[in-house]
């Protein structure tokens, strides 16, 4: 008797089907967009909390063109800029550069990114919206950029200066080529920017690849041979925003946190 009342749970058991797993069954990505207690206690912050835009506006706006940028999967986004649809009458919606509201003079930022084949884009820095105004369209940042590009593809290929290429100080001061070692195009990378005081780094995936100082004449040199040496002021340590770039590509970026270095 004891076999078949056991024989008959069995089989009950498989009639019911598999168990559908309840939402709140499902575990939570853990580590994306968020900080451990060691870095709370280290004095770290996100700036970017992997579900709205919050303490971000487009630069020279006091809200985010939202035509171009998304919240996607815990990231923000940069849509090419040829998936953009257009408005109703035909013209194009408004875009820009996505600017931290805060502004930030001494810091260790961490950030991670990632873009596709032939893409480009860029994370800027030590920008002033002011300047920015001045000299261009008021919506796209003048500032230093820690450059994001896929080096590698046939489309820069001898086409590009040394600072022009991934987590260079873009058009002044190239990355140590040794050391530049980029995940393949679609995964994401980490960078780093560290400012204290005079003493500048960019680092990518763990290896430091720029150093500089800044008013050293190794910047001012590279100032006065690039593109930027027709902007007043350009060159000088400010408290700045910090910035996303509207390039034509696509672009993510996730895990944004910010260390202030204090004096």
């Amino acid at each position: 008797m004891k076999y078949f009342a056991i024989l008959f749970c069995l089989v009950l058991l498989a009639c019911e089907g598999p168990k559908k797993a309840k939402a709140t069954d499902e575990k939570p990505v853990t580590g994306l967009n968020q900080l451990t207690e060691q870095e709370e206690a280290d004095g770290w912050r996100l700036l970017f909390d992997g579900k709205s835009f919050n303490g971000w506006r487009g630069l020279g706006r006091d809200h985010v063109p939202d035509a171009h940028w998304k919240i996607e999967d815990g990231t923000i986004r940069k849509l090419n800029s040829d998936e953009v649809p257009k408005l109703t009458d035909g013209s194009d919606p408004e875009s820009g550069d996505l600017a931290t509201i805060e502004t930030f003079e001494n810091y260790e930022l961490y950030f991670e990114w990632k873009i596709l084949k032939a893409g480009n884009s860029g994370l800027k820095y030590n920008v002033s919206e002011e300047i920015s105004k001045k000299y261009g369209s008021g919506f796209s940042a003048l500032g230093f950029e820690y450059q994001l590009l896929d080096d590698e593809d046939p489309k820069y290929d001898g086409k590009l200066k040394p600072s022009q290429y991934t987590s260079s100080l873009y058009d002044m001061i190239p990355a140590e080529p040794k050391l530049v070692e980029k995940k393949p195009v679609g995964e994401f990378n980490s960078s780093r920017i560290i400012i204290d005081g005079n003493h500048v780094e960019h680092w990518l995936n763990g290896k430091k690849t720029v150093s500089y100082e800044f008013s050293s004449n190794r910047l001012i040199s590279a100032y006065e041979d690039s593109k930027f040496v027709k902007y007043e002021k350009f060159l000088d340590k400010k408290s700045g925003h910090i910035i996303l770039q509207n390039h034509s590509d696509d672009a993510w970026f996730r895990n944004i946190k910010i260390r202030e270095i204090k004096d």
